[in-house]
This record gives structure tokens, sequence and C-alpha cells, in this order.
């Protein structure tokens, strides 16, 4: 499987520990309603999901959305995947006592049992992935659910036009700011954003997602720079 500098530029810094250690302060910064995502995750997958429901996570690193789940869902089981370790060790120390109901894999989507998955989640990570590799990931996803389990998908996704994609990285940034977010790192990331991520635009995104082989692909979250759709298999 390829993994293209993206990819590879995120696995490096997602490996150094000091990143690591500070990662729990970062989405909630730069990420609006980073909580009710969660939380809207969550509900978006108990519509269908059964009570003893068995969720992949991918890019689970962190634990973050883990324990929001986990702690929502007390009969839920979980799979996390995610190619950083440094990360899952962090997700095992968020997780504590949930950890026994979850079972963490390093690695990528087909590190992934076959399942089949009741719902499955990708929070803030896609984006990660040029579009071949996006595409393939979310056709594996699907292949990994039960027929109409849930997939809620959220990531980086806004106008990719010169000028729009310009003054949305502005905003970015000064989200982040407003946040309290040390304005070099702010303006930091957005360089990183702007130069390393094969961003889309929303309508490409939901589009990916159709291909993939999800029905009835809907836009439920739209935060500045950001997007998530809940979709079926």
């Amino acid at each position: 499987m390829h993994h293209d500098a993206a990819a590879n530029a995120m696995l490096a810094h997602f490996s150094d520990p000091e990143a690591v250690r500070r990662y729990a302060d970062g989405p909630p910064r730069f990420v609006p309603g980073f909580a009710d995502l969660h939380r809207m995750t969550r509900i978006l997958l108990m519509e269908q999901a059964a009570p003893e429901a068995r969720v992949l996570v991918l890019g689970a690193g962190g634990g973050l959305e883990l324990k929001a789940l986990a702690e929502a869902e007390p009969r839920w089981r979980f799979f996390g995947v995610d190619p950083a370790s440094e990360m899952l060790k962090l997700a095992e120390q968020t997780l504590g006592p949930f950890n026994a109901r979850v079972q963490l894999q390093q690695g990528y989507i087909d590190d992934a049992p076959d399942g089949p998955f009741d719902a499955a989640t990708c929070l803030l990570t896609l984006h990660f992935l040029d579009v071949d590799e996006r595409r393939r990931t979310a056709r594996e996803i699907h292949r990994r659910l039960r027929p109409g389990a849930p997939f809620v998908a959220a990531h980086s996704s806004f106008p990719q036009q010169d000028s729009q994609r310009a003054r949305w990285l502005s905003r970015y940034a000064a989200y982040a700011i407003a946040s309290g977010a040390d304005p070099n790192q702010a303006n930091t990331a957005r360089a990183a954003v702007e130069a390393r991520l094969n961003l889309l635009s929303p309508e490409q995104d939901a589009q990916i997602l159709r291909e993939a082989g999800f029905r009835d692909v809907e836009l439920f979250y739209a935060a500045f720079t950001w997007r998530g759709w809940i979709a079926y298999a």
C-alpha cells in the first residue's frame, strides 16, 4: 500500500512523544465544537447500532473519541486502528478503565479485521490521505460494515479554489488563536495544512463516500474548515 508525503509527515509528527503529549490540547482549539462532534457522532451511530455494537474506529490514536463513545455506551466494544504507536499509547492512557472494551491495533485500514462491524467512525483522519488512498480506505471501511451500518466521517474539507482556500485557511488559524493556541503554533499549523494536506471540497468528499458504496450520505457538521458526514453501508 502506498502512503504519500502527507501521511508520512503526519506519522512523523504523531511519533514525536512531545507532540503526542500536547495532543489533547490541540483538537479542541483547532476544531470548533470538538466535544459536540463526539456527542453528535454517538447519537448518529446509536440510531442504527445495537446496544452491543462492535464499532470500528479508524485513526483511533489519542483515544479521545473512543473514550467519549465508551463512556456513553457501556455495552459497545471497539476496535481502534492507528499508524502511530505513540498515539496508541496515549489512547491507552486516555481510556483507563475503558481499555477492557477496546482492542487497539497499530496500522492502517488493512490491519483491521474483516468484521462485519455494526458501525464505524473516522474522525480528523481522512484529510491525511491522498485522493486515491482516501477512496480505497472508504471502500475498505464499507467492506467491513454489515449492510445498513452507520459510518461517521469528519475531517478538514472546505472550498478549494485559490482565493477561497486562502481565506478559509486564515480563518482556521484565527479560530485556533481565538481559542487560546499560541499564534506561532497556529500559523505553523496553517502553513503545514496548506503545504502538505491533499484537501478536497465538501462536494468531492461526499462523492468519495458515495463511490465507496455508502448511501444516504448526509452532511451533519460544518464548522469553518471542517465537515462531517453520516452515511450507511
